[in-house]
């Protein structure tokens, strides 16, 4: 709720409470003042108390319509009190709305920025590919030749693809997996697999690589079991 519709809706009960309350204040008045014409009628046409204990009966139809004056006032109170229980059940509505649209807004910018860092990654890998003297700065392959460290990128490049894509919600994990056992058949991204698996295992499982790494380690399970079958 904004600030603005805040303010409207503070206007809006304040003016129906002012409206009963005021209401209330009148049926009150105009019962006061049509009991004072009654009883200043009936003085006015009883001259003495007998008279007036042979008419007093009459007092009795006054009752019925001071239960009338009490009913409406009565009826306006509690019209208020409801109007009042439905303007606050919809300014929770509103709130519980605006939260969940900032919890929403607020995960849309978490993945934005996963999203971004991932992308500066992948720039800085295809750095590294384009000029060996920058692979040289960040070299996590050491053992690798010329050629295989170029290879390592380019897998862990593709590997990044990936991730990227299940972060954006690209891939459902069935189609990642289908992914991960093609790009598993490949010798030298399986070589790139055993050189990583150690440091991707203990990445958090929550996140989308830990994700990511999980189904490409159960792809490989899945890959072995077909390659040597149990004997029985």
């Amino acid at each position: 709720m904004t600030p603005a519709q805040a303010t409207r809706s503070v206007i809006k009960s304040v003016a129906w409470l002012s409206a009963g309350a005021t209401g209330i204040a009148l049926v009150g008045a105009a019962s006061v003042a049509v009991s004072g014409w009654l009883i200043s009628g009936v003085e006015q046409v009883n001259p003495n108390a007998e008279t007036a204990t042979e008419r007093s009966t009459l007092g009795e139809y006054f009752g019925g319509a001071s239960a009338v004056f009490s009913g409406l006032a009565l009826l306006l109170l509690i019209i208020t009190l409801l109007y009042q229980q439905k303007e606050l059940r919809l300014q929770r509505q509103e709130l519980s709305l605006q939260r969940e649209e900032l919890i929403a807004s607020r995960n849309e910018l978490r993945r934005g920025a996963e999203s971004e860092m991932r992308s500066l990654h992948i720039q800085l890998t295809q750095m590294a590919l384009s000029d060996d003297t920058l692979s040289d700065v960040w070299n996590v392959y050491p053992d690798e030749t010329e050629s295989g460290r170029r290879q390592m990128l380019f897998a862990n490049l593709a590997f990044s693809h990936f991730v990227l894509a299940k972060n954006w919600g690209t891939f459902s994990d069935t189609e990642l997996l289908v992914h991960a056992h093609s790009m598993l058949r490949s010798p030298t991204f399986r070589r790139y697999w055993d050189a990583t698996k150690d440091r991707k295992r203990q990445l958090p499982p929550e996140s989308d690589e830990g994700r990511v790494f999980g189904l490409f380690d159960r792809a490989i399970e899945e890959l072995d079991r077909e390659t040597n079958p149990p004997t029985r």
